[in-house]
């Protein structure tokens, strides 16, 4: 079934799915877990231990404690904790099918689940296996089979039941054998741990709901199809915040998900290996997978993962060899699977063994979205304090909309006074940040050596320029203008205007550009390759001093001048 989807105006926070809300998990949540067990197999030490885990971490969680009476309704309290709370962690047991309370709430939990789209459920096989639960097997098969004597008058109710046993086993879970449920405490807690900070930073991003809605839209969850979604832009564009809000948000509609974090860098510390095995443990749930070549990776991940409806996001890649070992083909997930690969690099997207279904490249912040951004990062709240807000409109002109610029640039202004602030912004033209500049250089870094010099031209001299006018210079340079262009576009280093007729850089990418032009000799410019400001001009052609180094200069000379 296809869905049509619309911002809602009244909740802005929010997707519309035909009149049901689809949350972006920013609502009000009374409890953090509620857990959902059968007490007689694991109320006095997993459960416990569990408990008492979760609460030590500040988790807010419910446990229901009391005994109810065999045929008793659930009471309302339970029902209404169940929707309050954000995540439900099943416990499977050898006894729990026999428990029409605890099959009831698991109805609720899995109706949560459809029409509360925040809520998320962790299964737990606690001395059972998923098959007894999916198939009803065993001593699950048992008690269904008491069900069928007690509620033979109705059979729906008997329906609702199995239909959610078998949803819930679909879902990744930790199977734990008899004797070993302390081992699991620490990893289940860690998850939802981990889980619930993320989602809990998310909301109190800036200006993601246009951008997630993007991307969720491209997603076309509930067709049965394998889509691949590209995200691409410069550094700091929001690539990855945008990829992690999406997977929050929507990765409780998969059977099991995975977000791998800075592909590009894990893949240069650890090796394809760590990252096939974390994919793998976060879709499995399971620890100590063991294989040490990426064929017999790629192997294990088509077998154990074909039939699975997975969530993938793979956050900046950076070369089509990384996605060959983890995403090579669709074929590799399930019927509804999805998988997001963000990067700096639309090459990688638009490669015919990859060609993803739809691409997305986020655009610069609006000037109230960046000086809202700003003042969180600075001041703590949304509002500008009165006395800095001239001084604030000044860094997020600077910024240039590029949120992880907002952020940097904020943080190094918190609790500094007026004066502080005015003599750190007079600096700030000449002297990027440090931070800034490594989060650029990661693409220049990558380029070829034609690519870096041709990067480098554009960044001190065509910057706005005449798109024809420019590639015809850098032709009689010898540089390969189409292929250096082109490659530089697609890095998202370089932008064409809405006309197409010249090359926009953003502006804290020029300055990149330039000041590693100047460092190559910080005190004399004569001794730098590109000489684009008419003072060092001036000096190195009155002063007649004679140099190997220079190889252009743009003498750019008013006619007034004259």
């Amino acid at each position: 079934q296809i869905c049509n989807f619309q911002l809602s105006p009244a909740h802005p926070m929010a997707l519309i799915n035909n009149g049901s809300t689809i949350s972006l998990c920013t609502g009000k949540w009374i409890f953090d877990v509620f857990l959902n067990f059968r007490g007689e197999d694991t109320r006095h030490r997993f459960l416990r231990l569990l408990y008492d885990a979760l609460v030590e971490k500040k988790i807010s969680t419910f446990k229901d404690d009391k005994v109810l009476e065999r045929g008793k309704p659930i009471p309302s309290e339970l029902l209404k904790a169940i929707e309050g709370s954000r995540f439900s962690v099943v416990i499977f047991s050898k006894n729990y099918a026999s428990s029409s309370w605890c099959l009831d709430e698991l109805t609720k939990i899995v109706e949560c689940r459809h029409e509360k789209k925040g809520h998320t459920i962790f299964p737990v096989f606690y001395d059972v296996e998923p098959t007894e639960v999916r198939k009803q097997k065993g001593c699950f098969g048992e008690a269904f089979a008491k069900h069928e004597e007690v509620f033979k008058e109705n059979l729906e109710k008997l329906k609702r039941w199995r239909a959610a046993l078998i949803e819930v086993a679909n879902i990744s879970g930790w199977v734990i054998r008899k004797g070993q449920g302390s081992e699991y405490i620490e990893p289940i807690v860690e998850k939802i741990f981990k889980t619930l900070s993320s989602i809990k930073l998310n909301e109190r991003l800036v200006g993601k709901e246009s951008r997630v809605w993007k991307v969720y839209s491209d997603l076309q969850i509930g067709l049965t199809d394998v889509r691949m979604i590209g995200i691409h832009g410069t550094g700091g564009i929001g690539k990855t915040t945008i990829a992690r809000v999406v997977y929050d948000s929507f990765s409780n509609q998969f059977e099991a998900s995975s977000f791998l974090q800075d592909v590009r860098e894990t893949y240069k510390r650890q090796g394809i290996v760590y990252l096939q095995k974390k994919l793998l443990s976060d879709i499995l749930m399971e620890r100590n997978i063991r294989f040490e070549r990426a064929v017999e990776g790629v192997r294990l991940i088509k077998r154990r993962l074909c039939h699975k409806k997975v969530l993938l996001v793979l956050d900046d890649v950076s070369g089509l060899h990384q996605l060959d070992d983890l995403a090579g083909e669709r074929c590799w997930y399930g019927p509804g699977s999805r998988i997001i690969i963000a990067t700096r690099d639309k090459r990688i997207l638009v490669a015919p063994r990859v060609n993803v279904d739809a691409m997305y490249s986020p655009e610069e912040m609006s000037n109230e979205e960046a000086l809202r951004l700003f003042s969180l990062t600075c001041f703590g709240s949304e509002h500008t304090p009165e006395g800095h807000k001239e001084m604030s409109n000044h860094v997020v002109s600077y910024a240039r909309g590029l949120p992880l610029a907002i952020k940097i640039l904020g943080s190094h202004l918190v609790g500094r006074s007026i004066a502080e602030w005015k003599s750190w912004l007079d600096g700030l033209e000449n002297n990027i940040p440090t931070e800034l500049l490594q989060v650029f250089q990661i693409s220049y870094d990558g380029l070829q050596e034609f690519e870096k010099q041709t990067f480098l031209h554009m960044a001190c001299f065509f910057n706005g320029e005449d798109r024809d006018r420019t590639e015809h210079i850098l032709n009689s340079l010898q540089l390969f203008s189409a292929n250096g262009l082109r490659n530089l576009l697609y890095k998202s280093l370089l932008n064409l205007s809405l006309d197409k007729k010249s090359f926009l850089m953003h502006p804290l990418v020029q300055q990149m550009g330039r000041e590693m032009v100047c460092r190559e000799c910080p005190k004399w410019p004569s001794r730098r390759s590109r000489l684009w400001l008419l003072e060092d001009i001036d000096t190195v052609l009155t002063e007649n001093i004679v140099s190997n180094y220079v190889e252009i200069f743009n003498l750019n000379l008013d006619p007034f001048y004259y």
